[in-house]
């Protein structure tokens, strides 16, 4: 099977590598010089191109030189995270071309698409995501058909919009317990044990904070940019998140560098010294 990939960074360069793991052809380039693969963006015209882009604007400039160089009936499947009106453009962009774009925003990470269990989040067409699903069935474990075009982006706002509150309550919450005296690791067995688990204390906190390896793959710059992003959409909804609203203000005054690890705002709140 031929795919087309652009974007080699960290997501990108994990997806090539488990593309080719499962045989397929993979053309892949980057819009950043030095990161290997074809020449020129046309080059990665195939039935089935992947994009794993840092934001809309990118997304923007690459679907401008690659529609024109797709055969008719191509499929654009959109890994990267953006809005899901930018998403819906795009998604006419594509079929007055004469092609389909899928929203196809994922979880799971680096590590997630090199080992092949990434959870597609989609919007976009049944028809589209039948022509794609051979494709993204090599990267991803779960492919969640979520709506029309749009709805992806939807539910990957709604979902990091989550992860970005729980981390910085589960950071507030164990700091009170720690300093009435109970361990951490104490507090996190009884919460994991219990009705306030969740995926923030059953995995992000026992493997990347407390272990303090802050080796995830994903920057606490990136997880900003998808707050703004689901602050913005509450905003066009006319939806006013207070609980939300206040972990996004958390995200926003911490004194944590955006190439950080996104899990180290937890460390910082349990700490006491995140602003």
């Amino acid at each position: 099977m031929r795919i087309g990939l652009v974007g080699l960074g960290r997501m990108g360069a994990a997806m090539r590598s488990r593309l080719t793991e499962t045989g397929a052809e993979v053309l892949a380039f980057d819009i950043a010089p030095g990161h290997g693969g074809v020449a020129r963006l046309e080059d990665v015209a195939a039935p089935l191109v992947l994009l794993s882009l840092p934001d809309a604007r990118a997304v923007g400039a690459v679907l401008d030189g690659l529609l024109p160089a797709l055969t008719a009936g191509a499929v654009i499947a959109d890994t990267s995270t953006i809005s899901p009106i930018e998403a819906r453009a795009f998604a006419a962009r594509a079929e007055a071309a004469g092609h389909a774009y899928l929203d196809a925003p994922v979880s799971g990470g680096p590590a997630g698409a090199a080992a092949g269990t990434l959870t597609v989040m989609l919007g976009g067409t049944e028809a589209a995501l039948e022509r794609a699903r051979p494709g993204l069935e090599r990267i991803a474990a779960r492919i969640l058909h979520v709506g029309a075009s749009g709805a992806g982006q939807v539910a990957k706002l709604v979902n990091n919009l989550l992860v970005a509150t729980h981390l910085v309550v589960a950071g507030e919450a164990l700091r009170i317990g720690t300093a009435a005296g109970v361990s951490a690791e104490a507090l996190l067995s009884v919460v994991n044990s219990a009705s306030g688990r969740s995926a923030v204390t059953e995995v992000n906190l026992p493997r990347w904070v407390l272990s303090a390896s802050f080796d995830s793959g994903f920057t606490a710059g990136l997880m900003r940019k998808d707050a703004r992003l689901a602050m913005d959409l509450a905003r066009a909804v006319g939806a006013a998140p207070s609980a939300c609203g206040a972990a996004v203000a958390a995200w926003e005054g911490a004194s944590l560098a955006d190439d950080a690890d996104f899990n180290r705002i937890a460390a910082l709140l349990m700490a006491g010294d995140a602003a």
